[in-house]
């Protein structure tokens, strides 16, 4: 299986497989330029690419670059996100992204490198922890979560805190 200098699985699956969402982006160029009527050969004429390239690109075998993406958009007069409506979610499921970091996941569950903002149980939280209208409440929610934090890390937590005014008056 193909991997880059960190070991990640350059957007294969791990039984080698082509990623979904490249295939189906693929699927999307081949549909375009059928409904098109445009043969193979002519769109690659107009990418500067052999047709081989374009048989590639549409059953993802290569994975399609973003100025190269652009450019089919052009060619083909689509926007960029033609390609990807519709894209089923066990297709997203397995994007490079997730599927490295599921790997990671697997080989050392402490890792959590992920970008915090990202992660949807952080987003979920600040989304209902911005909905209590109890101020109480909501206090006693955050000390709840700060109680959860290792006590060698709790006074970052505090200094990061005061200026916020969250006592009922």
């Amino acid at each position: 299986m193909a991997k880059d200098k960190k070991g990640n699985i350059r957007g294969r699956l791990l039984n080698g497989e082509p990623n979904p969402v490249d295939a189906y982006v693929g699927s999307r160029v081949r549909l375009r330029r059928t409904i098109l009527g445009m043969s193979q050969q002519r769109l690659a004429k107009e990418l500067s690419v052999t047709f081989q390239q374009i048989q590639k690109y549409e059953r993802g075998l290569n994975r399609i670059g973003a100025s190269r993406l652009w450019d089919l958009a052009q060619v083909l007069g689509v926007n960029v996100d033609f390609f990807y409506q519709d894209l089923a979610p066990e297709a997203s499921d397995q994007s490079p992204r997730k599927l490295n970091r599921s790997l990671q996941l697997s080989q050392d569950s402490s890792v959590f490198d992920m970008d915090i903002l990202l992660r949807k149980d952080v987003l979920t939280l600040m989304r209902c922890y911005v909905k209590i209208k109890d101020p109480k409440m909501a206090k006693a929610i955050l000390a709840m979560a700060k109680a959860a934090v290792p006590e060698s890390e709790r006074a970052a937590l505090n200094s990061d805190s005061e200026d916020l005014d969250l006592d009922e008056d």
